[in-house]
């Protein structure tokens, strides 16, 4: 599967994600894109995008599109708040389909 990381997200998950490829926006070349554009973006060329911001599947109509959502909810989001929700993450990509939208939380 290929995974988009946002911005926000914090490079060094991308080990996390074993047997996946995984680009940053920045490596994609679409860094500085916001919301809507980004989705579009990289719907042409990834699976999932994986991001912290909560507030995007409210805002954008992800079904529309050929491209997952998977959101990262932590207090923080740095490296030590977000892997703990890797293994829920992972599984979660093994069930993912294009236009969804998932969202895993901290407990």
């Amino acid at each position: 599967m290929k995974v988009l990381l946002d911005e926000c997200v914090t490079r060094k998950l991308r080990r996390d994600f074993q047997d996946h490829e995984v680009h940053t926006v920045e490596e994609a070349g679409l860094k500085g894109l916001k919301n809507g554009n980004l989705l579009r973006a990289a719907a042409d060329h990834y699976d999932v995008l994986v991001t912290v911001d909560q507030n995007l599947p409210y805002q954008q109509n992800i079904k529309s599109l050929n491209l997952a959502v998977l959101v990262l909810a932590a207090r923080r989001n740095n490296y030590d708040a977000l892997h703990p929700l890797m293994a829920e993450a992972l599984n979660a990509l093994r069930q993912i389909q294009p236009g969804e939208e998932v969202v895993i939380k901290a407990s």
